[in-house]
């Protein structure tokens, strides 16, 4: 198929209409295509020919219906009030990586831009319940990820996800959120002030395949977990259980063809059991962000930056950064097993905590700030 070729205006709201019927997905919609030469002939066929290529009659009839109702001038007003565009899959600017997947979303609806800077990316994924462990390598990782120029991917939930898009943010780096409703849902909820930073920071976008008004379910984060995939150079799982749905994601990588990452954790955590999983089935094993770039075989193409060493100013910050250099540790810990005051510890916590040496996971637990 040649992408480059102009299609006609009309060509292209079809697209958008198909798009903005649920029922109609990446593998219907190609059969429509094909069959009736064009996006355009296939909204306007009849019902005889609909059921022809095999549609059920009560998909043909809710389409029919759906055809009949549709407002397409309103539903064009709704996205520009939104401030959000829309791709097609024979687009110049259609992510790459995305494109050459089976079954990718033939029209994204996107806020923000997504660069081609953005093909060298990796997803980032994890559980919703991180715990201090989690978030700890979460930020490290994406931090090394982030200034190694690499755009992180990830699906704007609480826990690992939120930790990501947020680290890449904080380091100046890009970030795209998929997400597993229509856009004009993203902004319900705790989700409003990542999706703001997104946004605002000219850093990254918010894509979906879903049309204005669908509401997330059960069966649309699977979906989702397909387009993080796909948009990725491989995925990095940094927390999960079991049954986490961040595993699926591994498992629409794996059948893409493309690495899956993940860390090790503590074997005492429910949380390490998915990436222990992981790690048997074969997943590359990560201690520092070198075992990805160098499964990716991408070094050439991007600076790998270590994170600046942190260097104490007197004996007690490094009794501290000793003590935090291989673990995180309560503030109790810390005064308790370097002899001093607590309020000595609490006080050199902070001022070590401004300086960008440490930081609070939250809870009083302090870990290195790599």
């Amino acid at each position: 198929m040649c992408y480059d070729r102009i299609m006609t205006e009309g060509e292209r709201l079809a697209w958008v209409t198909f798009s903005a019927f649920p029922l109609i997905g990446p593998k219907r919609f190609k059969v429509l295509k094909d069959y009736f030469g064009s996006a355009g002939k296939a909204w306007e066929a009849k019902e005889e020919k609909l059921l022809e290529i095999g549609f059920s009659e009560k998909l043909v009839d809710n389409f029919i219906k759906f055809r009949q109702d549709f407002d397409l001038s309103s539903y064009l007003l709704r996205l520009g009030r939104l401030k959000i565009r829309t791709l097609i899959s024979e687009d110049k600017e259609y992510p790459e990586n995305l494109k050459r997947t089976d079954d990718a979303p033939f029209l994204l609806y996107i806020i923000g831009e997504i660069l081609p800077q953005d093909s060298l990316s990796l997803g980032v994924v994890g559980t919703r319940k991180i715990t201090a462990y989690g978030k700890q390598v979460t930020e490290n990782l994406v931090t090394d990820l982030t200034v190694s120029g690499l755009t992180i991917i990830s699906g704007l939930a609480y826990g690992v996800d939120s930790v990501a898009h947020s680290s890449a943010l904080q380091n100046g780096g890009r970030t795209i959120g998929v997400w597993a409703g229509g856009l004009d849902t993203v902004w319900d909820g705790f989700r409003r002030n990542l999706v703001e930073k997104i946004i605002k920071s000219g850093q990254g976008a918010i894509i979906s395949e879903f049309p204005l008004g669908f509401h997330p379910n059960r069966s649309t984060f699977p979906q989702r977990n397909r387009i993080i995939a796909g948009l990725s150079l491989g995925v990095l799982v940094t927390e999960a259980s079991e049954d986490s749905g961040s595993i699926i994601t591994a498992n629409f990588a794996q059948k893409q063809g493309r690495p899956i990452f993940a860390v090790p954790g503590p074997i005492t955590s429910i949380l390490s059991k998915g990436t222990a999983d992981l790690i048997k089935k074969g997943a590359g094993l990560v201690y520092n962000v070198g075992d990805i770039l160098g499964e990716l075989d991408i070094k050439s193409k991007i600076k790998y930056q270590k994170s600046k060493m942190i260097l104490p100013e007197n004996k007690e910050e490094k009794l501290i950064l000793d003590l935090l250099e291989n673990e995180t540790k309560h503030i109790d810990e810390i005064a308790r097993e370097t002899g001093m005051e607590s309020a000595k510890v609490s006080s050199l916590l902070t001022l070590m905590e401004m300086k960008g040496k440490i930081k609070n996971l939250g809870g009083m637990v302090y870990a290195l700030f790599r």
